[in-house]
């Protein structure tokens, strides 16, 4: 997530700068076979030209529309994932007492019973956002040489690390215990077994009555609730945006600028032989604004996929463990997750 006010001239020019090198390349191009076969050129009339643009610019105005809504979604969801955590970490602080037991058990031991609860809980939230950072083939690190290669760079620039993601086992290593971890790091879903592991758990804790009843119904509400979180983002990562919107678009937005640079040359040269140079800049201009809006869009569009629009999953992750940690009245605490390069992974 990009965390300063405004993108500055540079970044900009290096998330659209090679763009701006080609489309100021066919400019020339045009610009020149007109000065070439001036006698013979063809005039295209802007007013076709404008229409094209009209309904390019809708078309790409409801794909960012649909991007926008699939990453805001997505914060949504990590900001119930965030509320949910703190519930159940203060369902298992006030709920797992002595007061049910059928044999008291020593605060040491109750203590223990309910760090497991908690550790395991942030092991979840590691297993889930290493699971949702898994590359679908419709993301741009799936795609070709080209694309893949600059979506590696960026990954790199902005620290994520993400091709050769390390955090996840480190992390787990350190929530879950070495004969738990070995058992669920190995299923297809671990984060759907971590939370089915914290239920049976509950279900050990009532059959001891250290959870009457009403208890287990709350925390195993608690449980499923981040099920019912977990769907919502894999829904979001495993469904990509229609693809007649996502790749259309893109087509749509080449057209126009193909067809821009003659239209252009057209409506300039009615101010002179002098005046037609002046196509190349505006053409530039304005296909640079259409390309934007289509990248915007395209690079919104996966809030999972490790670059910098994605959801802060990692300090979110972080921040949660540290909450968790305090309630279970820890001092040496991690530091929370700053931004690396106006990025907060």
């Amino acid at each position: 997530m990009y965390v300063n006010k405004n993108f500055n001239l540079v970044s900009i020019l290096k998330f659209s700068g090679r763009h701006i090198i080609w489309i100021t390349l066919w400019s020339c191009i045009v610009y020149v076979g007109h000065m070439l076969v001036h006698d013979h050129w063809v005039n295209i009339p802007f007013l076709p030209l404008s229409i094209i643009g009209t309904a390019v610019a809708f078309y790409v105005g409801f794909k960012n529309n649909q991007a926008y809504d699939r990453l805001w979604e997505a914060r949504k969801i990590w900001g119930a994932i965030v509320n949910s955590s703190r519930a159940w970490g203060s369902a298992v602080d006030a709920f797992v007492t002595n007061q049910f037991a059928k044999e008291d058990m020593d605060e040491a031991t109750l203590k223990e019973t309910k760090k497991k609860l908690f550790y395991r809980h942030i092991g979840w939230l590691y297993a889930l956002r290493s699971q949702l950072l898994i590359p679908t083939q419709w993301e741009h690190i799936s795609q070709g040489k080209h694309t893949a290669r600059f979506t590696e760079k960026r990954r790199k620039q902005f620290g994520v690390g993400l091709l050769d993601d390390q955090i996840t086992q480190s992390e787990l290593k350190c929530f879950l215990p070495p004969d738990e971890y070995e058992e669920l790091i190995n299923y297809k879903n671990t984060a759907t077994q971590i939370i089915n592991k914290q239920a049976r758990d509950l279900r050990e804790l009532r059959s001891t009555g250290l959870i009457e009843d009403f208890r287990h119904m709350e925390m195993q509400q608690i449980l499923y609730d981040f099920y019912v979180h977990q769907g919502k983002a894999e829904r979001i990562k495993k469904f990509p945006l229609p693809r007649q919107y996502g790749s259309m678009s893109m087509i749509f937005v080449g057209i126009f600028i193909f067809l821009l640079p003659f239209g252009m040359i057209s409506e300039f040269h009615q101010l002179g032989e002098s005046g037609t140079w002046l196509a190349i800049p505006f053409t530039v201009l304005v296909s640079w604004i259409y390309l934007m809006m289509e990248l915007v869009g395209d690079y919104s569009e996966n809030p999972f996929e490790g670059l910098g629009n994605d959801i802060p999953m990692y300090a979110l992750c972080r921040t949660i463990e540290i909450d968790m940690r305090e309630m279970l009245g820890e001092t040496e605490l991690p530091e929370g997750i700053k931004p690396i390069n106006g990025i907060l992974l």
